[in-house]
């Protein structure tokens, strides 16, 4: 199938339906906060919230270092955000549930998963922000991300966010256990950028160079020792972003 081709299935119809969910969110984020991190993980601190576009869509992109991670994000936002996460996550005993009372979006990570990047555009469409892992995994660094975030960005025009979160390795933990000991999660918001017009439905062999750009950002915002393969900041260009 052509890239064209391709794109055409993917075009938003407008079937999400944000006032939906907007409040049963609004519920499991109150329950996330007083509750959650109440009693099973610790958040430090956070800073740049200012970067976070406060409506209209957008597409947080975080490193991921523990289960916990996007609900980290979750918790600190004003605003609620829909995230990407494996298949999986919906099977899982008990936290099982909660990905599918907030209607997370399934990603099939062995394929190019046609049905998850529809949602993903349908719910930027509707204004909403969206939570991705570039990576696709969990690691302690940074691994080479993929290219769907320079995808979604390009065909949507949605302004990227990147946000490092630190600390989170342990977690979720009852309170009192060992990982609470430690200092906690922190989570750094980066200033937001969008593609330059040129590369604006790029196609799939310039993904590549818009994604490592995009990934280079979100290293500058972790410490050395954890940006992995983009570690050297020296290779960082911005050839194919502005900033918002």
């Amino acid at each position: 199938m052509t890239v064209d081709g391709l794109e055409r299935q993917l075009i938003p119809t407008g079937h999400y339906d944000h006032a939906r969910l907007e409040g049963r969110r609004r519920f499991l984020r109150f329950l996330l906060r007083y509750i959650g991190f109440t009693l099973l993980a610790k958040i430090d601190r956070s800073e740049g919230l200012e970067n976070v576009p406060a409506e209209g869509p957008a597409i947080l992109m975080i490193n991921h270092i523990a289960y916990i991670d996007p609900m980290i994000v979750m918790n600190v936002l004003p605003r609620n955000i829909v995230p990407l996460a494996k298949t999986e996550v919906y099977n899982y005993p008990l936290v099982g549930i909660f990905p599918r009372l907030w209607e997370v979006i399934p990603v099939r990570r062995e394929e190019v998963d046609r049905r998850a990047v529809k949602m993903v555009l349908e719910v930027l469409d509707a204004g909403e922000t969206v939570l991705v892992a570039p990576e696709g995994t969990r690691s302690p660094q940074l691994q080479r991300g993929k290219e769907g975030v320079a995808y979604l960005a390009t065909r949507s025009g949605a302004p990227v966010v990147p946000v490092a979160i630190i600390g989170s390795e342990g977690f979720p933990a009852l309170r009192f256990s060992s990982p609470w000991s430690g200092s906690g999660a922190y989570v750094r918001f980066g200033k937001p950028f969008v593609y330059r017009g040129e590369f604006q439905r790029a196609k799939l062999d310039k993904l590549r160079k818009l994604t490592d750009e995009a990934m280079y950002q979100l290293a500058s915002l972790l410490p050395e020792e954890r940006r992995g393969v983009y570690s050297d900041l020296s290779l960082a260009t911005t050839d194919t972003i502005e900033w918002y």
